[in-house]
Order: C-alpha cells, then sequence, then structure tokens
C-alpha cells in the first residue's frame, strides 16, 4: 500500500471521538507483520513500538477521529459514513505515520527507540490527556514527543514551526443573562436583559482590546440571541464566545475579568448574570531547548506568529518535551468544511521530516 492509498482508505471511513473500530482495525492490519510491537492503551488508540536497544524512546503521533460533517465530496475515496468526515486531515496524519512505520521497520539501528501513537478525541474531549493516563510514555522511557498538522494555505510541501506559542489555549465563553419582561410602554417595571447583554459585550471586548498589543490573546463573541418581540423588554440574553490566550496569566486574568464584569452588571442592573467557561485545552508551546535540538537535526521554516487554533497535543507537553510542526498543502479548502481535499503529495514531505528527525535527532 502507498501514502495515497492509505489516506484514501482511511478517508473512506471516517468515525467519531472515540468510537473508531473500523479505522484502528485498518491501522492494526497495515502494522501487522512490521517489525514492532503493536499494542492499544486505551480505546481508540493504537500504539507501534519500533525497538532499537536504546535507553531512551522519542514518539511520533497521529490522531483518528473525524468529524460530524456531511461531506459534499463526489470522489470515489468519499466517506462512506454519512454524516462523518474527515476533515481536519487526520487521514493524511494516519497515512504518514503508517509510512514512516514501513521505513523505521526496516532500519537496523536508530540513536533511540519509537514510540507511534494513534490516539483517539483530539476534536472531542482530549484523547491525548488520556492517553498520558495510560502511563505509556513512562513505560517507555519516551523524553520528547512530535506532531504536525496539515496547513492550508501554507507552501505546499513546507514544514514550519516556531519556539515557544504556537498554538493557544482556549476556552468557550457562555453568559446567560435574565432580566424581567415588560411592555415597552411600561419599561420601568421590567429588567432590560437586552441592555445588560449589549453593556457586558462592550466591557468583554474593551477589557480585551486595552491588553497591548505584543499579548497575544483573542475573545469574541459570534452569537448574541435576545428577547421574543420588539414592544417588550427582553428577559432572557444568551451570549456565546471563545477566549483563546498563550500565557495563563493572561487567560486566567481575562477569565476573572469576565466574571467580575458578570458581577457588576448584576449590581447595576438588576439582572442575574450566569457565566460559563469550560477548560479548554492547554496552550502549544514548544519549548526553546528541544526546539534547539531539532533545529539542530533537521531544517524547517520559522513561523514568525503563532496561530489562535487550539490542539489537544497541548497535553502531552505538558508530561514530557513535545514539538509541533505545520506541514503546508497550499491553497486548498478550509480545515473543518464540508469539501476539504489535498494534494497527497505533499504527505511524502511528512514522512520525509519525521524520518529525517528520527534518524538525526539527539
Amino acid at each position: 500500500m502507498s501514502l495515497t492509498e492509505d489516506r484514501r482508505a482511511l478517508h473512506r471511513i471516517p468515525e467519531l471521538d472515540r468510537e473508531v473500530p473500523e479505522t484502528i482495525a485498518y491501522l492494526a492490519s497495515r502494522l501487522e507483520g512490521l517489525n514492532c510491537s503493536v499494542f492499544s492503551p486505551m480505546t481508540g488508540a493504537l500504539c507501534a513500538w519500533f525497538d532499537f536497544g536504546a535507553k531512551k524512546a522519542i514518539a511520533f503521533r497521529a490522531e483518528t477521529d473525524a468529524l460530524p460533517i456531511c461531506e459534499s465530496s463526489t470522489r470515489e475515496y468519499a466517506s462512506v459514513h454519512p454524516g462523518k468526515m474527515h476533515a481536519c486531515g487526520h487521514d493524511g496524519h494516519m497515512a504518514i505515520l503508517l509510512e514512516l512505520a514501513r521505513r523505521l521497520s526496516k532500519k537496523e539501528s536508530l540513536p533511540h527507540n519509537v514510540l507511534l501513537v494513534f490516539q483517539p478525541a483530539e476534536e472531542t474531549t482530549g484523547g491525548a490527556r488520556d492517553l498520558c493516563k495510560t502511563g505509556i510514555f513512562k513505560k517507555y522511557n519516551v523524553e520528547a514527543i512530535f506532531g504536525l498538522h496539515l496547513w492550508p494555505g501554507m507552501i505546499s510541501g513546507m514544514i514550519a514551526s516556531r519556539k515557544n506559542e504556537m498554538m493557544a489555549r482556549s476556552c468557550e465563553v457562555t453568559v446567560d443573562i435574565y432580566g424581567k419582561a415588560a411592555h415597552v410602554a411600561r419599561a420601568w417595571e421590567g429588567n432590560d436583559a437586552l441592555a445588560a447583554g449589549v453593556e457586558f459585550y462592550r466591557r468583554a471586548v474593551a477589557m480585551e482590546t486595552a491588553l497591548p498589543k505584543r499579548v497575544y490573546r483573542l475573545l469574541k463573541f459570534g452569537k448574541l440571541t435576545s428577547g421574543t418581540v420588539r414592544n417588550a423588554l427582553s428577559d432572557h440574553t444568551h451570549l456565546e464566545g471563545c477566549l483563546r490566550a498563550f500565557q495563563d496569566d493572561v487567560f486566567y486574568s481575562l477569565r476573572a475579568g469576565l466574571t467580575s464584569i458578570g458581577k457588576d452588571i448584576e449590581r447595576t442592573t438588576d439582572c442575574t448574570v450566569n457565566i460559563y467557561m469550560n477548560d479548554g485545552y492547554p496552550a502549544v508551546i514548544n519549548p526553546p531547548d528541544l526546539y534547539k535540538r531539532v533545529k539542530q537535526a533537521v531544517g524547517f521554516f520559522e513561523m514568525d506568529d503563532p496561530c489562535m487554533i487550539t490542539e489537544d497535543f497541548s497535553w502531552y507537553q505538558k508530561q514530557m518535551k513535545g514539538m509541533f510542526f505545520f506541514l503546508g498543502i497550499g491553497e486548498a479548502p478550509s480545515l473543518h468544511s464540508d469539501n476539504f481535499d489535498f494534494d497527497e503529495s505533499v504527505l511524502e514531505k511528512g514522512v520525509e521530516f519525521f524520518e529525517e528527525l528520527a534518524e538525526a535527532f539527539q
């Protein structure tokens, strides 16, 4: 099987979250017969261990899950599972690791052992965190882990990364403001939840924009709904937004600021303000010392600015050294779109990069 054949076979059978039995079965069938031991540390995950007799190991990771999207493509390798699609390139990531496995299987020696990790639930609950909890990285003495993501808009075949901030920490922000409905002709009898919502939004945006430009962060609201008719005060306003930052102090300062704004609006409007913010994923931070070691081993393009997209690869970096890369796919549909596709020839660049890294990393 070739890279393209693996990618297309995986693209046909997208599965969600941790329920990926067809995907795992396919991966296991492709790893069968190679010079490695294959095991599943948890539901939806598969690992391949290449033992070269070294004291330490490095790991490479790909994701097994897809998205709940109806594919619009009519290509012969389009999804056969209605309402599910590999719209984020995870099929390509898995194909890269399968080809890397074939090449590792032919090598007689490396300066370290290699663990290939196929991980579920990147798009949902953060399978990386649960995989860390299994203890496999300590068991196999993994000192560093590497991952990449196909990236539209970047020069096709280009490998890129940066030290320190790479991808953002995130959380969802949901705000519900409850007032009291009243006819506009007797507005004094009510509490205007719409006005309170507008004030919350205004103050939240002002708080974020007041931070220095050099501080990477984002606080935006994409949805605001309120009221039922034009001639009555709203008794409920609902806002949905996103908070993203790289440094924990900035992240938690903005969260605390939103809470403070909510309490102040409660005091001044007599409305009730409920704010829900989930934990999200930590930021992907490429440690400078690992960045330097990788740079000495292989070449890649250095990015100027980080990306506000999130990735659960960050959970690995909480347990061990880890570095993340983008693999450019040129002008392609955006990630998570129902027509996402890419020039599969770029996958070879990903394999070559990981293979060179496996050979030269010290």
